[in-house]
């Protein structure tokens, strides 16, 4: 076998992690699905990984890749290592105060609202640019229940609308005009790979470790990485909003929850490319995927407690110690939204129109995520009915009890017309 030889060799030389054989390593983890790959290929991996480990210069990507793929084999598979999320450019924790203002508004590569809709774009770029090559045959890569030709194309108009905001604030807005959705897939693909560099390109590669052959599973993966980078995304503008309430700047701190509430408002579309799963190639490949659980994102965690303090019993339920490194942090006192729009109050940096402005901007926000929650749950009721979750929770009965937790304590939202749900009738 490619995958035992290459291996070998390079665990027996004098080859550095440049030359690790990675591609040879994703091929049979894609031939079998990471479930099913044999116990003597994950021991090679796992010397290869204390090889690796051993190195007096650190290997961080291919340590990484190795941890991702070893996850079921250490007996610590969960949410953060099937979406290998370790090897995508997303900060694992924002740190107290966020990045520096400029650092994520300047425009540009560098920039972190950009490079984050860039990463936003490559992964549902390459969710389509899978869904093309499979309805050609051109790969044999996870064949099957693959979808017709109509659910193809349908994916790839879903996709192509999914990442329209994105392209916006990228500046290419009307880069993608093709009626015919095939086309205006291929274009964005080709707009999603023009000058992208090696790295970036392995990232994406190696990101991609299935854990069965359903076709279904790779949607399934980047759209959920996708989530992960908007999540990120939100929590950055949510730490910008804190920074400019405690330093007296109403109009800043508005400006940063309209851009969050667009970030969380424009991913409902998501859900919509999300939607077209097939349910029975869903219910196929979740069979092993028991122990990862969106209720252990990170990103969406530190997004919410940003917005308030979660109650004690929040912080105790599996919700919160399902990632126990932000449960901590909130429990040694993260600063919120609702905690310096008090203090701003009351100091009387609030008043008058910029109160005003800023409590609607709230309020917009609020109901961004509360849409986002309903939408979630409904596609979750869709895709499982009354089964009980992965990760070893209750699934849809618990998406049905938080998805009215209020955001905000200091903000309602009950006056506000509800939004419409992007999902539709799952899905348009």
């Amino acid at each position: 076998m490619r995958f035992v030889r290459e291996l070998t060799s390079w665990s027996s030389g004098t080859a550095g992690p440049e030359q690790f054989p990675y591609q040879a390593v994703v091929t049979e983890f894609h031939r079998v699905g990471k479930h099913f790959v044999k116990k003597e290929l994950l021991v090679q991996l796992d010397q290869a990984r204390a090889r690796v480990n051993a190195r007096a210069t650190p290997a961080r990507e291919l340590s990484a890749f190795l941890d991702v793929a070893l996850d079921k084999w250490d007996g610590r598979y969960d949410y953060r290592s099937y979406l290998a999320l370790p090897l995508l450019p997303l900060p694992s924790q924002v740190p107290e105060g966020g990045r520096a203002a400029d650092e994520v508004d300047r425009p540009g590569p560098g920039g972190g609202r950009w490079e984050r809709d860039r990463l936003l774009v490559d992964l549902v770029a390459d969710a389509l640019a899978f869904e093309l090559a499979a309805s050609t045959d051109a790969i044999d890569l996870l064949p099957e229940q693959r979808p017709g030709p109509e659910l193809s194309a349908k994916r790839c108009r879903l996709g192509v609308r999914a990442v329209s905001a994105a392209l916006t604030r990228l500046g290419l807005a009307g880069a993608v005009t093709e009626r015919d959705p095939v086309a205006a897939a291929v274009t964005l693909h080709r707009l999603a790979v023009t000058g992208r560099d090696p790295a970036r390109e392995r990232v994406l590669a190696l990101s991609m470790l299935p854990v069965y052959v359903s076709h279904d599973e790779y949607l399934f993966i980047r759209v959920l990485q996708a989530y992960e980078c908007v999540f990120a995304g939100v929590a950055e503008e949510l730490w910008g909003t804190i920074a400019a309430l405690d330093t007296g700047r109403p109009r800043p701190a508005a400006g940063r929850l309209a851009y969050a509430r667009e970030l969380i408002s424009g991913a409902g579309t998501l859900f919509s490319l999300l939607a077209t799963m097939q349910p029975a190639a869903f219910r196929t490949f979740r069979e092993y995927t028991e122990g990862a659980s969106a209720i252990q994102s990170r990103s969406y965690k530190i997004m919410e407690s940003l917005c308030r303090t979660p109650e004690p019993e929040r912080l105790d339920s599996t919700a919160y110690r399902s990632v126990p490194e932000v449960r901590e942090v909130v429990r040694a006192g993260q600063p919120s939204i609702d905690r310096s729009y008090r203090a701003a109050v009351r100091a009387g940096s609030l008043r008058g129109p910029d109160l005003d402005l800023v409590r609607q901007q709230m309020a917009a926000f609020a109901e961004a995520v509360l849409t986002w929650r309903r939408t979630h749950h409904r596609l979750a009721v869709r895709m499982l009915g009354t089964r009980s979750g992965t990760g070893y929770t209750e699934g849809t009965p618990y998406l049905a009890a938080v998805r009215a937790v209020p955001v905000f304590t200091t903000v309602s939202t009950e006056n506000r017309p509800p939004r419409t749900d992007p999902i539709g009738g799952c899905c348009e």
